[in-house]
């Protein structure tokens, strides 16, 4: 797996590190950096119905993702949980630990990534460094700097 702090090194980017206790949800983690003044992500990885197409969508941790409007506006008939199997194959990642930065682990660039236009609209966003145990803080000009370094297909929703 590589080291997601050596890539954001190499990019330039600046964060702030917090530990913290394993989370799985955005309501544990919120204990833990509610206090932190930035955007709060919550990140799935979605499989198309035919098992062939994969998505990373990060949204703001208030929303709810209406699965049938977002298939509909992907062009899919129907969008589903992908498995941990998918998860770890796909983005070398854990449950729990769903992150863009697990892009770095995505070889083949197969996994499509769809960012809320809420969530980037934050000066600053916190996210998983692609474990569960921490959370760190980039500005929004950072996370685009990192986007825009991955190959990965990027949709603004």
């Amino acid at each position: 797996m590589k080291n997601i702090y050596d890539i954001l090194s190499e990019l330039g980017v600046d964060y702030k590190k917090y530990d913290h206790p394993p989370v799985y949800t955005c309501e544990e983690s919120e204990k833990y950096t509610g206090h932190l003044q930035s955007g709060k992500d919550k990140n799935l990885f979605l499989r198309n119905r035919r098992g062939d197409t994969h998505y990373l969508v990060t949204v703001e941790s208030s929303k709810t993702v209406d699965f049938k409007k977002l298939s509909s506006v992907l062009g899919e008939s129907k969008l589903s949980f992908a498995s941990p199997e998918r998860l770890k194959k796909y983005l070398d990642l854990e449950p729990g630990s769903v992150t863009p930065f697990g892009l770095i682990n995505d070889a083949n660039h197969e996994v499509k990534v769809v960012i809320d236009r809420g969530l980037i609209a934050h000066d600053n966003i916190q996210f998983h460094p692609n474990t569960n145990t921490s959370t760190i803080v980039v500005s929004r000009e950072d996370f685009k700097r990192f986007l825009e370094w991955t190959p990965a297909t990027i949709s603004c929703l």
